[in-house]
């Protein structure tokens, strides 16, 4: 099936039903048109963006972010150029419905995962889309730095459904990324998990820091044992 015409028909996801309407047109228009100017999804700086230039220092992009890739709740804020954006108007991101397993050689996800129920699942079927010897890179707001404070809710965002630690979880409300990578994947190496913190200003608890705020892991899919 085409897949423009595939996206049009793909279900709303469970937590856009509650602004039907408006979120149906919108995934009309980002179907037909993905980021064309003024049709289309408008181009943002987010999250990612902010990430840019540390990154390019670092060589992220040459090492990381070669070949095919997809990058899951993107926003209008690609990793790379020419990457495969998956949005809302695509489906359920926790689901990638349609999408092959071992399709890329890279995944990549920004400041989605503190919105989904179930992070476990959700990294399990991200991970079966990426190749034997590829990488899913993960971008996370870190707790300490963005959220500030221990448990939910979250000051900034009322749909964040965890927070976020580098290295150990602290329940009821604190996910380590690590620990819960160890626990989800099979047939994986942890390149690296670690604090981003780029620019990193805070001017109050109740405010929105600046620069980056974000916990960044990187994992490579083992090939497969002959």
């Amino acid at each position: 099936m085409d897949p423009i015409r595939k996206g049009l028909l793909t279900p709303l996801p469970p937590d856009r039903l509650n602004d039907g309407l408006r979120d149906r047109w919108r995934k009309i228009r980002y179907s037909l048109f993905g980021m064309t100017p003024f049709l289309g999804r408008k181009r943002r700086r987010g999250e990612t963006a902010k990430a840019r230039s540390r990154r390019e220092r670092e060589g992220f992009f040459e090492t990381y972010c070669r070949g095919r890739g997809l990058d899951i709740g993107y926003g209008g804020d690609p990793v790379v150029p020419g990457v495969r954006g998956w949005d809302f108007e695509h489906g359920d991101a926790t689901e990638l419905r349609g999408v092959p397993d071992s399709a890329y050689d890279f995944v990549h996800s920004s400041h989605l995962l503190e919105h989904v129920v179930d992070c476990e699942r959700t990294l399990e079927r991200w991970w079966r889309a990426v190749r034997p010897g590829g990488h899913l890179l993960l971008y996370v707001p870190h707790r300490d730095l963005y959220e500030k404070r221990k448990t939910l809710p979250s000051r900034f965002n009322e749909d964040h459904k965890h927070f976020f630690l580098p290295d150990r979880d602290e329940p009821p409300d604190t996910v380590g990324i690590a620990p819960l990578i160890e626990r989800a994947l099979t047939g994986c190496e942890i390149v690296y998990c670690r604090t981003c913190d780029a620019n990193y200003a805070n001017s109050g608890d109740e405010l929105h820091s600046a620069g980056e705020y974000s916990i960044e892991a990187v994992i490579r899919k083992l090939p497969a044992e002959s």
